[in-house]
């Protein structure tokens, strides 16, 4: 396949459902944000920021872009086992960061597990760095 078989596009409220789905098969761990609200409260917020690549009508990769004003933050990059190796996720990022330098985004912070060793080659191969003095911390609003 080649890119012209590949559209992206920016998901809907009717896609959510679909992408939890694909996300259970084809993305690394899980949030307490992956159910149909969760999405749901990000696309009402910011309906551009979930970008979906489908070949033949086919949901084949995600990428949320999300941007606060501040900080530009991809999160979610994740490609279908059986599309992965044919660009499908550069296209998903090259799609975000058009997205963020539209918004006047002036640098991209990526959430990238630190075991998935396959999404580091993918992100340094789009010149992201990792870096090493910072450390995510998390506190859930929720039980």
């Amino acid at each position: 396949m080649n890119d012209l078989d590949l559209r992206i596009r920016h998901a809907t409220l009717s896609d959510i459902d679909t992408v939890l789905r694909f996300w259970r098969d084809a993305a690394e761990g899980t949030s307490i944000s992956d159910d149909h609200d969760g999405v749901a409260r990000l696309l009402t917020r910011d309906p551009e920021a979930l970008l979906l690549a489908e070949r033949d009508g086919v949901l084949a990769g995600t990428v949320i872009a999300g941007f606060d004003g501040w900080r530009c933050s991809a999160y979610r990059l994740a490609v279908h086992p059986g599309h992965r190796r044919q660009g499908i996720a550069t296209a998903l990022l090259e799609a975000a960061e058009q997205r963020f330098a539209a918004l006047g985004g002036r640098r991209v912070d990526a959430m990238v597990l630190e075991a998935n060793e396959q999404a580091h080659h993918t992100w340094a191969a789009r010149a992201y760095h990792r870096e090493d003095h910072w450390r995510r911390w998390v506190k859930p609003l929720t039980d």
